[in-house]
């Protein structure tokens, strides 16, 4: 009998729970079906999704494509404020039209990163990047002062040797055949972004094929794939797969490097106070460069609370993604534009004169203060190639958007690529042209029509940084070398996973600055 009872509350267990999942099916059917309905007459491609799937049979698979048919897209549909693509039984709005975006990154309350931003979450936590809400909010105003100019000077010293470094490799091609670039530059970024973050020197530009480098790059490509492929969205599937098991061993790989590096540091600081209080009458030793992980292990919130490990090692992973490949993509697309308009860089050119005059010298933060062209070359190359060619919102309540209902839980994808060339403010949008950000020249634009850094209160906080390693690198190389490059633009092969790049690299050829063509 006991046994029988047994058997019948298994059952009646077992029914329930097949009724709790087939109800929380049909919730979210209900859910997905209003959403058809109420999204299915808005502005869409020509090719109709199909339920469910949306448009992932009609999307292209490989980036470089899949690039090309969003440009095409946003330029075919350039009359209306947006488009909608169904990614799978998800609405995405993707918005280039100015007054449309500046709706969209001015409301204070829409401040939550996409559902495609949980994928980074595994490598980067609920860092500024990922987080939302309350924790957003008072992390980014703890973060904020460690961003301040004048402790920015500090990681000077680090962007010039690194420079110095770069040219040196770089002189072996002076007056030889084209080579990439490209893998040099972000190796430079790289060991910058470590030093000034975590005060690790891993000399990528020595080793570029470490086991850390190997594995920041990877996890870059696998979060990508995993975004644009919904049956890899559930993390129960994606361990079925070979790249989730290697996704697994890659960010252990991350992980134990920035443990490690938080670890050694937090003890290195110990270690200095005690000797501090130990030997106060001891001659003072010289001071050492602060980093970013230096501020992060001595920050305190409202209440006087640090930041635990894991919130440390949150952020520190999060300015390692977000602070070498953004900034190597620019200057990169630096070196390419300076390359293909000689009469651009001519005038960069007499701007180095001016400032430096043939001596070779650090950059001082004065003399990026003067390198005035340089800074609208760096501009208008952030608009014509945007290191992060599209960011994307969640939208946490329904709303209106350029006067059409848009449904809680969709997805708002601002395409800085199509954005930066609209021809009501930039005339002629594919011309390289820095004049363009002279103090003259910008007066009355529209302030949302050019947001390399985002806009609003989830602007990149490390705009600052950005630009002064940009300025620093560029113009040291620039000191040395005279650029060309013939490729043209539809050789590139552009590719905007989650940051642009040219799949077929970027190919230049350097003479000595001294000796170049007038």
């Amino acid at each position: 009998m006991a046994q029988w009872l047994l058997l019948w509350g298994a059952l009646n267990a077992i029914s329930l729970a097949g009724i709790a999942a087939v109800l929380k099916f049909l919730q979210v059917l209900a859910r997905y079906w209003r959403t058809w309905v109420q999204m299915k007459s808005l502005p869409t491609v020509d090719e109709k999704p199909y339920p469910f799937l949306g448009h992932l049979l009609l999307l292209k698979p490989d980036p470089r494509d899949f690039f090309r048919q969003l440009t095409e897209q946003s330029e075919m549909y350039r009359s209306l404020p947006f488009f909608i693509l169904w990614i799978g039984p998800m609405p995405m709005l993707i918005m280039y039209n100015t007054e449309v975006v500046e709706a969209s990154l001015t409301n204070s309350k829409e401040i939550d990163k996409s559902h495609l931003y949980t994928f980074l979450e595994p490598w980067l936590g609920q860092g500024l990047l990922t987080s939302t809400g309350y924790k957003w909010r008072s992390r980014r105003k703890m973060l904020t002062p460690t961003f301040h100019f004048t402790i920015l000077e500090d990681f000077l010293d680090v962007m010039n040797e690194q420079a110095n470094v770069l040219v040196n490799k770089l002189k072996r091609h002076v007056d030889g055949e084209a080579f990439n670039c490209f893998i040099y530059i972000t190796l430079c970024a790289l060991d910058i972004i470590c030093e000034t973050a975590m005060g690790k020197n891993i000399s990528a530009q020595s080793d570029g094929d470490s086991k850390y480098v190997r594995a920041v790059y990877r996890m870059t490509n696998m979060v990508y794939r995993r975004m644009k492929m919904p049956w890899l969205w559930f993390d129960f599937f994606y361990l079925m797969f070979k790249e989730g098991w290697e996704h697994k061993r890659t960010l252990q790989i991350v992980h134990n490097f920035t443990n490690n590096v938080i670890n050694e540091r937090a003890t290195e600081i110990e270690r200095a106070e005690e000797c501090q209080n130990d030997e106060k009458d001891a001659a003072p030793s010289k001071k050492k460069c602060r980093t970013l992980l230096d501020l992060l292990l001595n920050v305190t919130d409202e209440e006087g609370r640090k930041l635990s490990h894991d919130d440390i090692r949150e952020e520190v992973d999060t300015f390692m993604f977000e602070g070498h490949d953004t900034t190597a993509a620019a200057m990169n697309w630096a070196l390419y534009l300076l390359g293909s308009y000689p009469e651009v860089q001519k005038k960069l050119d007499n701007e180095l004169d001016e400032v430096f005059g043939q001596s070779d010298r650090p950059v001082t933060l004065e003399d990026l203060k003067k390198l005035k062209y340089l800074e609208c070359v760096i501009k208008e190359t952030l608009r014509l190639f945007p290191p992060v060619p599209y960011f994307a919102r969640h939208l946490n309540e329904e709303c209106k958007i350029a006067g059409h209902s848009i449904v809680k839980g969709s997805q708002l994808l601002v395409f800085l690529y199509a954005l930066h060339r609209d021809p009501r403010h930039f005339p002629n949008p594919e011309e390289f042209q820095p004049e363009r950000f002279l103090p003259e020249n910008s007066v009355g634009r529209h302030t949302y029509a050019y947001v390399p850094f985002s806009a609003g209160l989830r602007n990149c906080i490390g705009q600052k940084f950005a630009i002064m390693e940009e300025k620093t690198v560029l113009s040291c190389i620039l000191r040395h070398f005279w650029v060309e490059c013939s490729q043209k633009r539809e050789e590139l092969g552009l590719m905007g996973d989650l940051i642009l790049r040219p799949s077929n690299g970027i190919w230049i050829k350097l003479k000595r600055r001294n000796v170049r063509e007038p």
